[in-house]
């Protein structure tokens, strides 16, 4: 018996072992797919980086306790920092979207809702709002010195193409037909761009349109690849079309100063430069000696400039329609 009982005894004893073992296994492989669930739910929700475009700024933010860096830091040191963190998402398989952070704007959105600037959670909010309405890039791997500027320039482009829309809802109706210039002037504007591109012929195109404001100076940029044949559309990048078509558009219904110009090349052939001046509303055809004038200008100094070599200066060509305008 008392063997029987020892056996017995012993037998329970090893069994609730094995028992609590293989819970106490179940239980970490619970909590290993939790983890695992959790790791891949992560990759599927994406990131927004806020950057500081410029040293400027953030001394700025350096003001802030809570931020993670003091006034006594240094900017390149932030950029090193944020590209690190950059490419460890990248390395995670997340999406990351960076947004370029105010810290004017920022201050202003601190008051209008009553949040504590000097926090991470506040900074937090900021940042995840502009991912809806500012200015943002994808990440894609870019080294930190191109990604800067980029941002920049899509600010530039932004803001840009976000004044040229208010300029066209403010002209307002024509007074004699009651037509709304705004919408006409647009609609003029696109037409412009396929004869600007139809007349280009074959090769890579590169427009740039320049309209003086009383607040700025609204400028866009095209750039168009055509095979000249007919039937094959030009590749132009949906972007740069609307902002171009609305800077021009802008340019027409104010009816003031302004110009276009393109550079086109095409294999085999001399770069070719054309040019056209907007005047009370029209595009008017500039010569050869005009274009000339212009693109070996000076802008800020008004002294001529050397031409250069292996390209040809021409006239502009009809891209506007005949006919009264407004």
């Amino acid at each position: 018996m008392p063997r029987d009982n020892e056996n017995s005894a012993g037998t329970t004893a090893d069994t609730g072992t094995g028992r609590n073992r293989s819970t106490a296994r179940s239980r970490s492989a619970g909590r290993n797919r939790s983890t695992d669930r959790r790791r891949a739910l992560r990759r599927e929700v994406p990131s927004t980086v806020g950057l500081l475009a410029d040293a400027g700024d953030f001394a700025a933010m350096c003001a802030y306790r809570s931020f993670g860096f003091d006034r006594g830091s240094d900017y390149t040191d932030y950029l090193h920092h944020v590209d690190g963190l950059l490419r460890s998402l990248a390395a995670r398989g997340i999406h990351t979207t960076v947004a370029l952070f105010d810290p004017d704007e920022y201050a202003e959105y601190c008051g209008e809702t009553g949040l504590d600037p000097d926090t991470s959670e506040t900074r937090t909010r900021f940042t995840a709002e502009l991912a809806g309405s500012g200015t943002v890039l994808p990440y894609t791997g870019q080294p930190i010195d191109e990604l800067v500027p980029l941002l920049v320039d899509e600010a530039v482009r932004h803001a840009t193409w976000e004044y040229a829309t208010t300029v066209l809802a403010g002209v307002g109706r024509c007074a004699d037909c009651g037509e709304d210039i705004g919408h006409a002037s647009f609609d003029r504007a696109a037409d412009a761009l396929k004869r600007l591109v139809a007349g280009a012929g074959a090769g890579h195109h590169h427009f740039v349109c320049s309209v003086p404001t009383e607040d700025e100076q609204l400028v866009a940029v095209l750039h168009a690849d055509s095979s000249g044949a007919p039937d094959v559309p030009p590749r132009i990048e949906g972007r740069e079309s609307l902002d171009f078509v609305t800077v021009l558009a802008a340019g027409l219904a104010l009816g003031g100063p302004g110009g276009l110009v393109v550079r086109s090349t095409t294999e085999g052939h001399r770069d070719r430069v054309h040019g056209w001046r907007l005047d009370r509303g029209r595009l008017t055809a500039l010569s050869a000696a005009a274009v000339f004038n212009a693109y070996c200008t000076d802008a800020d100094t008004g002294d001529l400039v050397a031409p250069e070599p292996g390209v040809e200066y021409c006239p502009g060509y009809d891209v506007d329609e005949p006919g009264p305008h407004h």
